[in-house]
């Protein structure tokens, strides 16, 4: 792992697993003049967080695609198995700082919609501001959430290529998560819904991406609270080259912030649709790791899906919501047991 001040210094890109988010992400500062034009075209950049409560799963994101800004945010009720969402688009109304903590702010507004981060430059507390008008394209969501940066866990930030293809920029990744305790109220679709600080999660997902033309992923994410600190997981599957850094990681009490984030190898995810009666839902996934530390099924409660076909771009992406259950192991050979965990699991195959 190594600690950088940036991203690109003198237009060479560091690449690995930091120590700390870098306080300045920008991956065009390693191209100039056409090349850079080009390459922003094709850089697509978005901040988002999943949220963990045992009664509602959800999730919001404000992306940047350079010609098209779009946010999006849902919550799902457990007991009802009620899906509510909103979305909203519009040209350049997103912003995404390179510098995140130090800039404080990603927000995207449009009439009768609003979402806000506000990230405090000392990192002790950061908040969530949502104030989305009941409209036809969707119910109204409104709150703020308080999120808890000192008890957080390690950051995950990594900077890793991915698998050249013929057509598009060269690939390329970068990525933070943190788990951060959450605190305050949502009002999701007239349900209001308290977030306790010693149960409830809110974990954050940066990407500064030059996707591959044709980009395809699955992925995973959970926490819960343990007497010795946060237990959680990113686990991830894509097509990277052959020896180069991954995202995917634990993370285990222990370590100088509290939690430790630890690397994990060789991350699959396999759903098992035999023996599953027609029209029985989503199936279940089993994911799993090479080297042993991570076995786990993913049981589906609810799924957001968006699906687009278009002349020379594509996308068929889902992300749901549901339970956890297995074992996850520290590399001190220390194990957690899931059972019932809340998290969501998301499967992207796009042409863009």
């Amino acid at each position: 792992m190594i600690t950088v001040d940036a991203l690109v210094e003198q237009r060479s890109r560091h690449w690995g697993r930091f120590t700390s988010r870098p306080g300045l992400v920008d991956p065009l500062d390693a191209f100039a003049g056409p090349r850079r034009a080009w390459e922003r075209f094709r850089l697509k950049e978005w901040v988002g967080f999943t949220l963990i409560h045992p009664d509602w799963g959800g999730s919001m994101i404000i992306q940047d695609a350079k010609y098209l800004a779009t946010s999006e945010i849902y919550g799902f009720d457990r007991a009802t198995g009620e899906l509510y969402e909103h979305s909203a688009a519009a040209r350049g109304r997103a912003v995404l700082p390179a510098r995140l903590f130090d800039d404080g702010r990603c927000s995207f507004e449009v009439d009768g919609y609003r979402l806000q981060y506000a990230f405090d430059p000392d990192r002790r507390q950061h908040r969530i501001m949502i104030d989305i008008d009941e409209s036809s394209a969707g119910p109204g969501f409104r709150g703020e959430l308080q999120l808890d940066a000192g008890p957080a866990c390690a950051p995950l930030a990594v900077s890793a290529q991915l698998r050249r293809q013929r057509l598009g920029s060269t690939p390329a990744m970068f990525t933070y998560k943190q788990i951060f305790p959450a605190r305050g109220e949502l009002e999701i679709a007239g349900h209001r819904v308290g977030f306790d600080p010693t149960r409830d999660f809110a974990i954050i997902d940066e990407h500064r991406t030059h996707l591959p033309y044709r980009a395809d992923w699955d992925w995973g994410t959970f926490a819960f609270g343990t007497p010795a600190g946060i237990v959680g997981a990113n686990l991830a599957a894509r097509s990277q080259p052959a020896g180069t850094e991954d995202e995917s990681c634990l993370w285990i009490p222990g370590g100088p912030t509290g939690t430790a984030v630890e690397p994990v190898t060789g991350v699959t995810f396999t759903p098992t649709t035999s023996d599953r009666p027609a029209g029985d839902g989503p199936a279940p996934t089993q994911v799993a790791s090479a080297d042993g530390r991570v076995d786990l099924l993913f049981s589906p409660q609810g799924r957001k899906r968006a699906k687009h076909q278009l002349v020379v771009a594509a996308m068929d992406y889902f992300q749901e919501c549901g339970t956890w259950r297995g074992t996850v192991r520290a590399l001190d050979g220390a194990r957690y047991e899931l059972d019932g965990c809340p998290g969501v699991l998301e499967r992207m195959h796009a042409r863009l």
